[in-house]
């Protein structure tokens, strides 16, 4: 039996984060869109203007009798720099920033669990400046941005996995 749960991250250009995050075994559905923000119903143009509070966000479904919430916020803090507020590789804005959305108090008590050990760990060789926020919206990016490193295989992407060892145990 499948124990769906959802987590929102941003982490930068969201299109980056989700073909990494789609691989991992265990994840049944990830989209991009964006959270966060003051204004309703956004869409991707707003967004760029820096102005709606918004961030380009993943939103990923995984099945956690498979991958665990933990891992994958490891993974998450492999594939992004949060040292750097308000900026992965050449995208700089707001918009950009690393942010974990949580949808209940078990997810916070995990991302700060998670967000300790990386941080304590040393690998970044800064602190964190990721946020760490409740849940409130998720609006779906248009659907030309959806899987778009798919549809775009050379497209810009300034994501990739670093082989971090945060020292976590337990998995």
């Amino acid at each position: 039996m499948k124990n769906i749960q959802t987590i929102y991250l941003a982490g930068g250009c969201y299109w980056g984060m989700e073909e990494l995050f789609r691989v991992i075994p265990g994840v049944v559905q990830t989209q991009v869109g964006f959270s966060g923000g003051h204004i309703p119903n956004v869409a991707y143009r707003e967004v760029t203007t820096g102005t709606t509070g918004h961030a380009e966000t993943l939103m990923v479904q995984f099945d956690s009798d498979r991958v665990s919430l933990r891992s994958l916020l490891f993974e998450f803090f492999r594939v992004h720099n949060p040292t750097k507020p308000n900026q992965q590789g050449n995208d700089i804005g707001t918009q950009y920033r690393s942010t974990i959305f949580y949808t209940d108090a078990e997810q916070e008590a995990i991302a700060q669990e998670v967000m300790s050990i990386v941080n304590d760990s040393g690998q970044w060789g800064s602190s964190l400046v990721t946020e760490l926020v409740p849940f409130k919206a998720f609006y779906p990016a248009e659907e030309k941005h959806q899987k778009y490193i798919m549809k775009f295989p050379d497209g810009y992407t300034c994501h990739y996995r670093r082989n971090f060892n945060f020292g976590e145990t337990g998995e």
